[in-house]
């Protein structure tokens, strides 16, 4: 019965988290800019909100490479190093995910989108339950949130 009872809240939380709402795991918005102009705006962003930018993947160009093609895509990598470095102190795993990546591309009708993980799924994902380290994820997932906004605007 317990068994039973914890498999359908399992699926519960799951449906809850993918369905585009409040509490889902990736956030999706849109923009009026083209991605190129996106991931510069982003980096930009970046710097100054005094994070680090590691690296953008322009995922259209390396299928291009190969002779394959794809709309506009790019996946912008960055962090707080004092931030990850706690997060990863939490649970090891958290390397999985870190630094935070916001995906930018161009959707099947031509709209410029940016999406990224709630950082909140990661108590999930890698089991984290310490309060200190709950309070790092809400402050990365507000953190996201707002640069997120200043992006699409």
């Amino acid at each position: 019965m317990k068994k039973n009872l914890f498999l359908v809240l399992l699926i519960l939380i799951l449906f809850a988290g993918c369905d585009g709402k409040r509490g889902s795991f990736i956030h999706i918005k849109e923009t009026n800019i083209s991605v190129e102009l996106t991931v510069q705006k982003l980096e930009k962003l970046i710097k100054e909100d005094g994070l680090t930018h590691f690296y953008t993947i322009n995922h259209s160009k390396n299928a291009k490479d190969v002779k394959i093609k794809l709309r506009d895509e790019s996946l912008v990598i960055f962090g707080n190093a004092s931030m990850g470095s706690r997060l990863i102190r939490c649970n090891q795993t958290m390397g999985l995910d870190l630094p935070l990546k916001i995906l930018i591309y161009e959707d099947f009708d031509g709209f410029t989108k940016i999406s990224y993980t709630n950082p909140e799924y990661y108590t999930l994902t890698h089991n984290i339950k310490d309060k200190k380290c709950l309070a790092i994820i809400t402050k990365a997932s507000i953190a996201l949130d707002v640069l997120s906004e200043k992006l699409v605007k």
